[in-house]
């Protein structure tokens, strides 16, 4: 199985430098950057879809609060296929 080196780096990388690296890249892109924005789940598993920082997320996006979603790479998300895509679905359907 060949794993990129990009995709290597994330999966070492702290959840703080994860952040630095959204940061840096909202502020290439030009988006805002709020703190409040930020859907964190320290302690718990991607492996789980109950998780306290993704159920908020889930709810803003049913609410319309966001345009994208940004991630340093899918398993930040989930950490199945599966998962990705029904979420990725959910938030398509969000708008």
């Amino acid at each position: 199985m060949y794993v990129s080196r990009a995709l290597r780096q994330a999966l070492t990388q702290t959840i703080e430098q994860q952040i630095q690296l959204l940061h840096e890249y909202s502020q290439g892109q030009g988006w805002p950057w709020c703190e409040e924005h930020l859907f964190r789940d320290d302690g718990y598993s991607g492996a789980s879809l109950r998780r306290p920082g993704l159920d908020r997320l889930r709810d803003q996006i049913r609410n319309g609060a966001f345009d994208r979603v940004v991630i340093t790479e899918p398993s930040r998300l989930a950490r199945t296929y599966v998962h990705q895509m029904l979420l990725v679905e959910e938030f398509e359907q969000g708008g």
